[in-house]
């Protein structure tokens, strides 16, 4: 281990993953709140009212889970309230060697994920304060 890191086992995935992003995830005027949510699978559904497409239209900032292997899925439910546009940050492998950053548009999530092998052990930011403009 490195010198000065410390290794503190329970902290969430999102929470690394944000560290990862060395950006802040609520920006005053342009998102002030981050929903932490996934997405439904084949072994798993969302209960009512927890779909992605319905907690999609605040607009709120959104931290995805394990959702990596339904990137169409998530621009299909994200587009209409997001805007193909609006920025994505996916975070595979969070505070690990492998760790990888991919920054995209929501419409370029798919493509880029694949690109980079990136299936799992991921989490996905979306939303207007990943725009580097917003801070």
């Amino acid at each position: 281990m490195e010198p000065g890191v410390e290794i503190v086992p329970g902290v969430p995935a999102f929470a690394a993953a944000a560290a990862a992003l060395d950006t802040e995830l609520t920006v005053p005027g342009v998102g002030q709140s981050l929903l932490i949510t996934r997405v439904s699978t084949l072994s798993t559904d969302m209960p009512p009212g927890e779909e992605l497409a319905h907690l999609a239209q605040s607009g709120v900032t959104l931290a995805l889970h394990l959702a990596a292997h339904r990137a169409p899925q998530i621009v299909e439910a994200l587009a209409p309230h997001y805007g193909r546009e609006c920025p994505t940050a996916t975070v595979a492998f969070a505070s690990r060697p492998e760790q990888q950053i991919v920054r995209c548009t929501l419409a370029d999530l798919p493509t880029q994920l694949a690109a980079h092998g990136i299936r799992k052990t991921a989490v996905i930011f979306v939303g207007r304060v990943l725009d580097p403009s917003a801070h």
